[in-house]
């Protein structure tokens, strides 16, 4: 058996398929799903939706994507308000965690973190509450 991996509170991520890199994201245990700080969402045929990741409040801070759906949800805020999100799958890599998870597409817009990491895309991780950053640093890849 493998020791798992440990990561902070806090950590910077690479969503590959999209060109993203270096994303602050918190880790969230209490989350069940991930969440991406998405904007100007456009339902579009056969399954797809195309929507702006919003990486910072400058309009270079964005980037299109175009993404199958992979499912329709309604889920609970944490401020307690039901919402139904669109759920999408992309590849995540943190440190040597390479894999697929479904990432809702929401409103961050007063979070400070642009994504929040839910258990489902942690497994096999291991969360030190006391520390942030223990795998990777912003703007590069955390490999």
């Amino acid at each position: 058996m493998r020791e798992p991996l440990v990561i902070g509170w806090s950590e910077f991520v690479d969503l590959p398929d999209w060109g993203i890199r270096g994303l602050r994201a918190k880790v969230d245990t209490g989350a069940r799903t991930s969440a991406l700080h998405v904007d100007r969402v456009e339902e579009r045929p056969r399954g797809r939706v195309r929507f702006e990741v919003v990486l910072d409040r400058q309009p270079a801070g964005r980037i299109r994507v175009e993404a199958r759906v992979r499912r329709r949800a309604r889920v609970r805020s944490s401020s307690g308000h039901w919402t139904t999100r669109i759920f999408v799958v992309t590849r995540l890599e943190l440190g040597p965690l390479a894999h697929d998870i479904e990432i809702g597409l929401v409103d961050r817009e007063q979070m400070i973190h642009r994504m929040l990491l839910g258990r489902a895309a942690l497994a096999g991780c291991f969360v030190d509450p006391a520390r942030r950053t223990c795998l990777s640093r912003p703007g590069r890849s955390p490999r």
